[in-house]
């Protein structure tokens, strides 16, 4: 693999601050460019393995004019700056880099970068060889971590493969998707397959902890440190000292903690509440089911803990763009609820098998779960020859029969979703929708996404 990287950054300091760490490294820098003219010329004479650029440069041209170019061309690129306007983001996205950089730079961060940027592009070449062929993959590894994950399409194909290359290294990772689609699973088999498996694994709800108690439970406290502080507390990153912390809802965490959180990202030391601070070894998974670049846009995210943690992001598509693997799931999830109830069911009727493959799954795999385990519980003999699914479950309450009767999960849901209407989707707090139900935050956060209620989908119908 060519691994020579051009440098294009206008900025003489970092350029040659970039230029010493990869040649420590033992890549080949082809030269530094601080322009777009400058940069194609270069490539011209030398084409490079790996092309590392700015995106505000000398001249008319930007960087992302120059993405286009190296699109085009076939050539690996990743971006040097993060820029905080949305139109920007956008604009660098489009051009579908193999990464962001944000300075300054870290020797660790750049590396294991490049390392990924190069793999990707190197995949990437290696499946166009495979259609070009008519070679249609097989499927996932044949040594895949956790046998829970299941699917035989392309797309998920794509991410085992990709939880392989990034369980080498201790990287952060973003995982994102749907409610449902399996992002703590695969959060898991990260750990699992990574050189940390026999250490601790932590996982973090921020969704369901309280605002004032989110950063006792992440960083822990000292005895005395506040009201209530009766007993010194070890927070969560402390506990996952040498192993991994899984941090899901990550889009969740107030403003003023995401400042602590990328402390730990960039320092690896984190302080208690009341006390000094100290050094924690911890690899960071992160996972939501929020657009997080509008989350930025509307100033609810920070944009450098954002490129910190999307160094190897993971997206998970929703069940519905998963249509190969619906009929295999249902599978999986009825063997493994038959067994647990000892019952002999061979399958499923093809009127059953139609309607696995027509309902659109708003609540992903989680609902098939729980659909299957439903129906071996009714199940009477060897095949699965009915199901109750909801009726336009997609279009929200409005779309569900009121002449049909209704499933006690059904009636839950329409419940909950009743008064989270009511209060605006406000969750927990005064007048919140865990107050309305006098039910604890946590029990209604679980509920949820047990039930598929995510806000943006219901919120958008």
């Amino acid at each position: 693999m060519n691994t020579s990287v051009l440098i294009v950054e206008d900025e003489f300091i970092e350029a040659n601050t970039l230029e010493e760490i990869l040649v420590n490294a033992g890549y080949t820098v082809t030269g530094i460019a601080r322009s777009v003219s400058t940069a194609l010329n270069m490539i011209e004479k030398r084409r490079p393995g790996i092309v590392m650029l700015d995106i505000q440069l000398q001249g008319n041209l930007t960087g992302i004019d120059l993405g286009v170019k190296l699109r085009e061309m076939k050539i690996a690129f990743l971006y040097l700056s993060a820029n905080s306007n949305k139109a920007t983001l956008d604009a660098a996205k489009a051009t579908k880099p193999y990464g962001f950089l944000v300075k300054p730079f870290r020797s660790k961060d750049v590396l294991v970068m490049l390392d990924i940027a190069l793999y990707l592009h190197k995949q990437a070449g290696e499946s166009t060889k495979g259609m070009d062929t008519g070679d249609k993959g097989t499927g996932l590894p044949a040594n895949r971590p956790l046998k829970e994950i299941v699917g035989s399409s392309p797309a998920m194909a794509d991410i085992l493969n990709h939880v392989q290359v990034v369980s080498g290294s201790d990287t952060a990772v973003l995982i994102l998707g749907e409610s449902g689609t399996g992002k703590e699973l695969v959060a898991q088999a990260i750990h699992h397959l990574s050189s940390r498996r026999d250490k601790a694994l932590v996982v973090v709800n921020c969704g369901a902890l309280p605002a004032n108690l989110i950063e006792s439970e992440l960083f822990g406290h000292e005895k005395g440190s506040f009201t209530g502080a009766f007993n010194k507390r070890i927070g969560k990153f402390e506990q996952a000292d040498g192993g991994t912390i899984i941090l899901d809802e990550i889009g969740e965490l107030p403003l003023d903690l995401q400042v602590k959180f990328l402390r730990v990202l960039q320092e690896k030391e984190i302080e208690r509440i009341g006390g000094s601070t100290r050094k924690v070894d911890v690899r960071i998974i992160a996972a939501t089911n929020k657009n997080l670049e509008e989350e930025i846009s509307k100033g609810r995210f920070r944009l450098d803990l954002y490129y910190r943690l999307n160094i190897f992001p993971i997206s998970l598509p929703p069940l519905r763009e998963r249509q190969s693997d619906i009929l295999l799931l249902a599978s999986y999830f009825l063997k493994k609820y038959a067994d647990k109830q000892g019952k002999e069911i061979t399958g499923f009727s093809d009127e059953v098998i139609g309607m696995l493959r027509a309902y659109s799954w708003p609540g992903n795999v989680r609902e098939l779960e729980n659909m299957m385990e439903r129906s071996v519980l009714l199940a009477s003999g060897s095949l699965i020859t009915s199901l109750v699914l909801p009726k336009d479950k997609t279009r929200g309450i409005s779309g569900i029969d009121e002449n049909r009767i209704k499933t006690m999960e059904e009636n839950e849901r329409d419940h909950i979703l009743s008064i989270l209407k009511k209060c605006n989707w406000k969750v927990y707090g005064e007048g919140g929708a865990a107050e309305l139900l006098n039910i604890n935050v946590s029990t209604l956060n679980s509920r949820m996404k047990k039930l598929g209620i995510d806000k943006k989908r219901y919120m958008n119908k």
